[in-house]
């Protein structure tokens, strides 16, 4: 496969289409995301896996203290924000698939919020949606599924499909547009998940329920190294991570989330492997560190480039 130049990928990113939101049942704000004006993707090496994030859109959070800290008040979310050297009135989301090659496998997982998000970042990558051979929804919100077909036909046309048996059956009983447009349509190609099965060699699945009834997280490993993939345990590095306990608007159950949060999280930081968030400052990987609160996120800088 052909690797893009650094001149390539630049111009993949200023290519980089406008993504449209999908109607949801709990998922980001209706603001279109923004092209992002940075390569959207970075190669990150895990021993015999080559791992890719994938920058599918960016979008602005007004008033961000109405998504996350909901039990907290104005001043103590301003304090955290400030603290961080954040604006408390506003801040940037990120759509983070993550694309993996485990030598026997193209696994991409999640696809943004529209095909042409994903595509062009892929694109940008050196890679067609041809390549994909499986594609892992680690739950099924818009900005999660939006991106894996269009008008019933597959993005990923060679790509069987996964995701959580619980989160399937949650979504096919409850209904909305988007489960119903970009994810039904598909139906005969997806496998379903139990907490612990096996993906593909290398790549395991967990139950992390509360932001969605289903929604899961997935540990690969090669080669003695190891790296979570957190999709929405938590979906701000300071709001989120950094006060675990912060309920956020987009939870279906808050507290089971905060309890799964802290679980998930600490078990990183205990751990000391790197993880990648989907919502987390591009490219989204980083390790955690226990503090009093909750957890200090730290970026990654060159750890995955050895």
């Amino acid at each position: 496969m052909k690797h893009p130049t650094r001149r390539a990928a630049l111009a993949g990113a200023a290519a980089l289409p406008l993504a449209s939101a999908l109607p949801q049942p709990a998922a980001a704000t209706e603001t279109p995301p923004a092209p992002p004006a940075i390569a959207p993707w970075r190669r990150l090496r895990l021993g015999e896996f080559t791992v890719t994030p994938l920058l599918a859109g960016q979008r602005p959070i007004e008033a961000p203290h109405g998504t996350f800290g909901l039990n907290v008040s104005d001043e103590a979310f301003a304090a955290a924000s400030a603290a961080a050297f954040l604006p408390a009135e506003r801040a940037l989301n990120s759509f983070t698939p993550v694309l993996v090659e485990t030598g026997r496998e193209t696994v991409l997982f999640d696809t943004g919020l529209a095909p042409e998000g994903v595509l062009a970042a892929l694109a940008a990558a050196g890679h067609a949606p041809e390549d994909v051979t499986l594609v892992v929804l680690t739950h099924l919100h818009a900005d999660h599924i939006g991106g894996l077909s269009a008008g019933g036909v597959p993005t990923f046309p060679k790509a069987r499909c996964v995701t959580g048996r619980i989160e399937w059956t949650h979504w096919a009983a409850a209904g909305n547009e988007g489960f119903e447009t970009r994810v039904r349509p598909l139906a005969g190609r997806f496998t379903f998940l139990e907490d612990g099965d096996t993906v593909v060699p290398g790549i395991t699945a967990t139950l992390a329920p509360g932001h969605t009834p289903g929604h899961m997280v997935f540990r690969l490993e090669s080669a003695g190294r190891a790296l979570m993939l957190t999709a929405d345990t938590a979906n701000h590095y300071v709001w989120s991570v950094g006060h675990p306990d912060w309920e956020v608007r987009f939870d279906s159950d808050r507290a089971q989330a905060i309890a799964t949060r802290k679980r998930v999280l600490g078990a990183i930081a205990a751990e000391r492997i790197p993880f990648i968030g989907y919502h987390m400052p591009f490219p989204g990987a980083g390790f955690l560190e226990a503090t009093a609160d909750g957890f200090r996120f730290v970026p990654m800088s060159y750890q995955l480039d050895l």
